[in-house]
């Protein structure tokens, strides 16, 4: 933990050699209503790579795409009820396809001509969002974030399918120490700078399954609701009730029951409860 806070502090005082451009993660940032203007990175994912992966949302036609649609009214339905904009998908263990779901449910809010998302991906020990959309990591993701190597706005992306954009900010491989950044005071401060200067989004967050230690639970404070997902062979009944005894203080928005088609495994079907 002492070598966090020594990171942490050394991101803060540190400076890039380039004139103008800071390291610090959490230095002052285009306001929620310019973000359309920040000169973000711009990325064209490919659709045979996305199909390969399960992700459909992007195209309603496609199959299952119009199931990931039904979810994505309920959720919002909800979170604009309840004044919520930061939403957890999590799992109670590996496995489940939360990864898949939270890609999908952000390509399908993406194409809402009103409604503007943002991804991140938070599972610092198997991050899986930028491998499923294609999303080069080498110029940096959350991880780097944390330490003070970028800022959040390098880091983030401006990913597009055809017409229908969002935002994405990958996650990198935490080698050792995950659970201290989850609870560190450089997450805290990211994540409240993510929700001021995107105030307009949704904001997606893809976690840690909550029964490999407790990086979900750490986070939980800082986040509105929680979209659990199960799956048929990965979960079991008592899996999904121990969590829910661990997320109890914050809102359930839906459960979701993953790989319930007889379909071929190249299709991902789900049903929702």
């Amino acid at each position: 933990m002492d070598r966090i806070r020594q990171a942490i502090e050394l991101a803060r005082t540190r400076h890039s050699a380039q004139e103008g451009d800071t390291l610090d993660p959490f230095a002052p940032f285009p306001a929620a209503a310019a973000t359309r203007d920040v000169a973000f990175r711009e990325v064209k994912l490919n659709i045979a790579h996305l199909e390969s992966t399960r992700l459909v949302a992007y195209d309603p036609l496609r199959e299952g795409g119009r199931y990931y649609d039904m979810l994505r009214t309920q959720i919002l339905q909800a979170m604009d009820q309840n004044g919520w904009q930061v939403l957890a998908v999590t799992s109670p263990t590996a496995g489940c396809g939360k990864s898949v779901t939270a890609c999908n449910l952000a390509m399908s809010i993406a194409r809402l001509p009103e409604r503007s998302v943002l991804l991140v991906d938070m599972d610092l020990q198997k991050p899986k969002v930028a491998e499923y959309t294609g999303i080069d990591t080498r110029e940096g993701g959350l991880l780097r974030v944390l330490q003070g190597g970028v800022g959040l706005g390098s880091a983030i992306v401006r990913a597009s399918v055809g017409d229908n954009r969002m935002l994405v900010l990958p996650g990198e491989i935490c080698k050792s120490g995950s659970a201290e950044w989850m609870a560190s005071q450089a997450m805290t401060n990211t994540l409240q700078v993510l929700r001021r200067n995107f105030r307009s989004h949704v904001i997606i967050l893809d976690l840690p399954p909550v029964l490999i230690g407790d990086e979900v639970i750490s986070l939980l404070p800082q986040v509105d609701a929680v979209l659990l997902i199960t799956s048929v062979g990965a979960s079991t009944l008592t899996d999904i009730k121990e969590c829910q005894k661990h997320i109890k203080s914050t809102p359930i928005v839906r459960v979701v029951v993953n790989k319930v088609s007889d379909k071929s495994e190249a299709h991902y079907g789900y049903g929702y409860y």
